[in-house]
């Protein structure tokens, strides 16, 4: 085996980094005693080609540069130091560990007792010592040259007000598409592929918001019951692009993959959101496997029992947190943010179970640490920042909490008005706060409409489709014995479950689809549409098909004639929002004059008059109407006017029986033409002074100079 050459290097930047001539190779550890680099020739390897004793060791930073690597060599690290279970510490260094940095991941470990610190199976287990070496299953870190051809690609920038955020899976979108090639099917670059930009460019999307797609990990016990973490929340690299995405090699292909996808959606002017996974990682909780952090110092990564380290605190449900009070994790999760927007020019972030990040003790502080640190970093203070504002822990439901600069998961939204649509009573203030922007959330610390961003259906829970047409889960796939997921579902209580030919019952699943998603565009706020839900894409029931990589979590693209009518439903209205600034305010409503005397919003009862207190505590009442006047806008145009829209009229109808709506006068000339209506397809000009609406159903009108009759 012939020798490198090992020079001390630099203890800055963490990972290795290729420099054109080297590779510094760069590992925090407070607690370890000693740290070998391992390098390898192939991923399945269980032998080293060389293994490298770490000497430099600068503020806890062990370092060493080898002027001989280049980039497409595979390493990982053995890290000596105490194995102390009951003081926290797990350092074995008979476990090859991944890099915390490491920017590409060969791939999945191959499932084996010798990928535990502990002997599997003893007492006590975790207090045991296994020597068994794990390199031969575990997969390897590659070095990576950062070399792109960006040219002049730039972050769109688009304005958080006319945001349309499409939320979707890599490798869901693109398995069935037809017109993307069968090699490129499931990767980044069958994202970045003509037939999917097209698609939701037709849609008016701004914005995907990927699932994760830092390298992640399929559990033990999935892959033993024959499936997969498909949906990724179980990251193990926060600065490597998952290897499962790419289309031509783990060697670092994966990279410049994840980049040209970038760089394509960039061209078409949408935005790039990646869903984040800094909570917690893949290793779990005491019993484990030592994969990474937990083999590098198991005590400054995770937040640990006070009372008893041996222990994880969990505040994620899912075995271990990260832990944010430590100066070194912190920076592991900011380097990483920093390094998506400089390197991968991604365009913001979706953090998961974000209150997790703001634990400075047991409570949610909304001045934490995290945030003061997000607020001033001039690169991450300027991308979108979406919280998904909630965790398992105690206190851990914080809608309406996060600091300024932040849009949440609106999860009040979702609730508001899936209660309305099933007809629940006394809906419709909640309703009515809920479409109009949520200010009772967000107004009072000074955020705006856009802080929330208002959805009815994501990954984590049923399909548009399903939650109209099933009133319970079947998650019988899953292999929990239908235990998992809740099972709250009451949008779909007209008696039949799942597909049927009765087309009665259709009909109406095909008007709930249509309120739901008109409600949802037309109301204030940043639009999130669940990715497939236009096309009508159903998981036969499943609301928790996290572990279902096949047909059941795929978008199917071979649509009947329904899910063609939904797609164009779909995109008139997302037309109709992108054409009229009153959908797009940025501020929240008044309830006051605006520039043509008339008031920003007026809220009408069926009669015609404006709502009045007791009307919106009338529990069974189930119709109102939201005018919003055509001046009732704060964008302006390129010198700084303010620009007018269309006076815009909504009615809503949650309860079963039509009811007869009398129009309001508006004030300007012509009369009420109808641009929507769930009950019924196409445009027309309203004749008369009222009109009916039809049980369970939404109406969307605007003023027109046309005659009545025409």
């Amino acid at each position: 085996m012939a020798s490198l050459r090992v020079w001390p290097g630099t203890p800055y930047p963490l990972g290795a980094s290729w420099d054109g001539e080297g590779t510094n190779f760069a590992l925090f550890s407070e607690h370890a005693t000693g740290v070998e680099l391992c390098l390898y020739g192939r991923p399945e390897d269980a032998e080293e080609s060389h293994r490298i004793d770490v000497v430099e060791r600068t503020d806890l930073i062990w370092h060493a540069y080898l002027p001989d690597v280049r980039p497409g060599q595979l390493y990982g690290y053995r890290v000596h130091g105490p194995y102390e279970p009951e003081q926290g510490h797990r350092f074995n260094p008979n476990k090859l560990v991944l890099d915390p940095y490491a920017k590409a991941v060969t791939g999945q470990p191959r499932w084996d007792d010798s990928l535990f610190g502990y002997r599997v199976g003893d007492a006590d287990a975790d207090l045991s010592f296994d020597t068994r070496s794990s390199a031969g299953d575990m997969p390897k870190c590659a070095v990576v040259d950062p070399a792109f051809p960006w040219g002049d690609d730039r972050h769109p920038a688009v304005p958080w007000n006319r945001s349309v955020i499409y939320e979707c899976h890599v490798r869901g979108l693109t398995m069935l598409h037809p017109g993307v090639p069968p090699e490129l099917r499931g990767t980044y670059l069958g994202m970045a592929s003509d037939p999917i930009i097209d698609h939701l460019l037709s849609l008016g999307v701004t914005a995907v918001e990927l699932m994760p797609v830092h390298q992640f990990i399929n559990d033990r016990v999935l892959v033993e019951r024959g499936l997969t973490n498909y949906w990724g929340y179980n990251s193990i690299a926060f600065l490597a692009p998952d290897a499962r995405y790419a289309a031509g090699g783990t060697r670092g292909t994966q990279v410049s993959e994840f980049k040209s996808m970038v760089k394509a959606f960039h061209r078409a002017g949408i935005e790039v959101i990646l869903d984040v996974v800094y909570n917690h990682t893949g290793e779990g909780n005491h019993m484990g496997p030592t994969l990474s952090l937990r083999g590098v110092d198991n005590a400054s990564y995770y937040r640990l029992s006070p009372e008893n380290p041996r222990y994880h605190m969990d505040f994620t449900g899912t075995g271990n947190s990260l832990n944010v009070q430590h100066p070194r994790s912190v920076q592991l999760i900011f380097d990483s943010l920093r390094y998506w927007v400089n390197e991968m020019h991604v365009d913001g972030f979706r953090f998961d179970l974000a209150p997790v990040l703001a634990r400075e003790l047991f409570e949610v502080d909304r001045l934490a640490a995290f945030f003061d640190i997000m607020q001033q970093d001039p690169t991450l203070s300027q991308v979108k920042l979406i919280a998904e504002p909630w965790d398992v822990g105690e206190g851990g439901y914080q809608v309406g909490n996060f600091p300024v600069g932040w849009a949440e998961w609106n999860g009040v939204y979702r609730d508001s008005v899936r209660a309305f649509w099933q007809g629940d009573e006394g809906r419709l203030s909640d309703l009515a706060s809920r479409i109009s922007g949520s200010s009772d959330l967000y107004q009072a610390s000074g955020r705006r409409t856009y802080a929330s961003v208002n959805f009815v259906t994501a990954h984590d829970g049923f399909s548009l489709t399903d939650l109209v047409s099933y009133s319970h889960k079947h998650n019988e796939a899953n292999g929990e014995d239908n235990r998992d997921g809740a099972d709250d579902n009451r949008s779909a209580n007209w008696g039949v479950e799942g597909p049927t030919d009765d087309a009665a019952v259709n009909e109406l699943r095909w008007r709930m689809q249509r309120n739901f998603l008109a409600t949802l565009v037309f109301s204030q706020g940043v639009r999130m549409l669940l990715g497939g839900d236009e096309l009508g894409r159903t998981q036969w029931g499943n609301n928790n098909a996290y572990c279902q990589d096949n047909e059941i979590s795929w978008v199917n693209w071979n649509l009947d004639a329904a899910d063609r009518e939904l797609l164009e439903f779909t995109r008139e209205t997302l037309r109709i929002f992108r054409e009229n600034p009153v959908f797009r305010r940025r501020g929240f409503f008044a309830g006051r004059p605006v520039r043509g005397g008339s008031k920003d919003v007026t809220w009408l009862h069926p009669s015609g008059r404006e709502m009045t207190p007791a009307d919106w505590d009338d529990g069974a009442q189930k119709a109102v109407g939201m005018l919003i006047d055509g001046e009732a806008t704060d964008e302006v145009d390129e010198r700084g006017r303010p620009v007018s829209g269309q006076t815009v009229l909504l009615l809503f109808n949650g309860g079963e029986a039509s009811r007869r709506f009398v129009l309001p006068e508006s004030g300007q000339a012509g009369v009420w033409e109808e641009l929507v209506n769930t009950a019924r397809p196409g445009r027309r000009v309203i004749p008369r002074s009222a009109v009916n609406l039809v049980g369970r159903s939404l109406i969307l009108a605007t003023r027109t100079s046309e005659p009545a009759g025409a």
